[in-house]
């Protein structure tokens, strides 16, 4: 069954140089989700250039706009995940800072993940930031419990570690520094998961939950797109996970904020108010196509009313890439295989709340709009929020797009 919902494309907002079904946030029972936000204007041309600080705070006003049309605010966000340019010569604790001085004063704040990159899809374009918003449908805020984890960096106020509101648990994404913002394990990928899994299990405990309570696991890690890149490391967070896992993406970058670090990990968890682990099911359509190696994650994770997906991908069960290199005709396969997915719960494209695509490329509108194109005709009008983030490559050689989605049905 279809849950009702709403959605918002504020008057004068922003807009892509291409008509898409998309619309910037949807509103769908408690759950709020606002896709990536940027610095353009309603013709689609980059504002403020070149200008981080500025675009941070154009960003932030955007997002707070696109909640005000939903009947939140930015008081009610409890997740935030920041693309933004960095090639080592920024200060990512800055830049942070920068994010949380929009916020309202006080907290618990929302967790963050900063994922820096090389370029973003546009030219002149630094930062894109997405959210996940929560209130009650009776128009009642949500209480929430944060968590600043010690021994780690600590994040500028009211940003929380770790923050539960309502049968949701989110873990921003968590990497190995220490307090005084010094890495740990310096270029180990192995050690540094084994500490990032580590911290994520403290994080959760505080909210009497567990590993096996995450639905969705993702992680960022530093890597040229070659199987050996990631290999160790999943053995490592696999074994924190009994089967049936999470639905689970992994995205490789050019490198982290700090020399050194390796990889950084975010959850989100669903544990039940009374604090028992929550019934989930799961799918993995016949045929469908796996990984080189074996992981206890799943394709599709249904607990209550969220479907989580991970990233979809052009690969055959044996984990080949199909159409090497062919942006358009992956995009095509990784909807397909979304569509399997979805269907294994009985929902469909139009149950799709969020969609998260990553794909190979710089800031050149032509290789987002290849892709956009592709995915936003899937959808009814109005569809989905939607996050479109260039990277150098992915995590197999002639891979060039993963697609990640969040559904909800009744």
């Amino acid at each position: 069954m279809a849950l009702s919902r709403t959605h918002c494309w504020p008057e004068g907002h922003w807009d892509w140089p291409i008509h898409v079904s998309h619309k910037h946030g949807i509103r769908c029972g408690e759950m709020i989700f606002v896709g990536g936000q940027v610095d353009l204007d309603s013709g689609g041309k980059v504002q403020h250039a070149g200008d981080l600080a500025t675009q941070t705070v154009t960003v932030m006003a955007s997002l707070d706009k696109v909640l005000r049309g939903l009947g939140v605010d930015l008081g009610d966000l409890v997740k935030l995940i920041a693309f933004y340019q960095n090639d080592g010569s920024r200060d990512e604790q800055r830049f942070l800072a920068d994010v949380a001085r929009q916020l309202p004063a006080g907290g618990p704040g929302p967790v963050i993940t900063a994922v820096p990159l090389p370029a973003l899809a546009y030219p002149g374009m630094l930062v894109e930031i997405e959210a996940v918003a929560m209130r009650g449908a009776d128009g009642r805020r949500l209480e929430r419990q944060g968590i600043a984890l010690r021994g780690t960096a600590p994040l500028p106020a009211p940003l929380s570690h770790g923050l539960r509101c309502g049968e949701m648990i989110f873990v921003g994404g968590l990497s190995a520094v220490d307090e005084n913002g010094a890495v740990i394990a310096k270029g180990d990928i192995v050690r540094q998961s084994q500490i990032v899994m580590d911290r994520i299990g403290e994080v959760l405990h505080g909210f009497g939950a567990a590993h096996d309570d995450a639905v969705k696991i993702n992680t960022y890690y530093a890597g040229g797109g070659q199987f050996a890149d990631w290999e160790g490391a999943a053995r490592v967070r696999a074994r924190y996970f009994n089967e049936p896992g999470p639905a689970a993406t992994g995205m490789p970058l050019p490198r982290h904020a700090l020399s050194g670090v390796m990889t950084r990990s975010e959850i989100t968890a669903m544990l039940g108010k009374d604090g028992r682990h929550l019934p989930r099911s799961h799918v993995w359509p016949e045929g469908h196509w796996d990984w080189p190696i074996h992981l206890p994650y799943k394709h599709g994770i249904r607990c209550g009313p969220m479907i989580y997906l991970g990233g979809q991908v052009a690969l055959t069960p044996q984990g080949q890439v199909i159409e090497p290199g062919e942006l358009v005709a992956q995009t095509k396969i990784a909807m397909e295989n979304i569509g399997r997915v979805l269907a294994g719960f009985g929902a469909g494209f139009d149950d799709v709340v969020k969609v998260t695509a990553f794909y190979e490329g710089g800031a050149s509108a032509d290789q987002l709009h290849k892709n956009l194109s592709v995915r936003s005709a899937c959808f009814t009008e109005p569809g989905p929020a939607t996050t479109g983030i260039p990277l150098p490559f992915l995590a197999y050689e002639t891979m060039v797009i993963e697609i990640e989605i969040v559904a909800m049905l009744g």
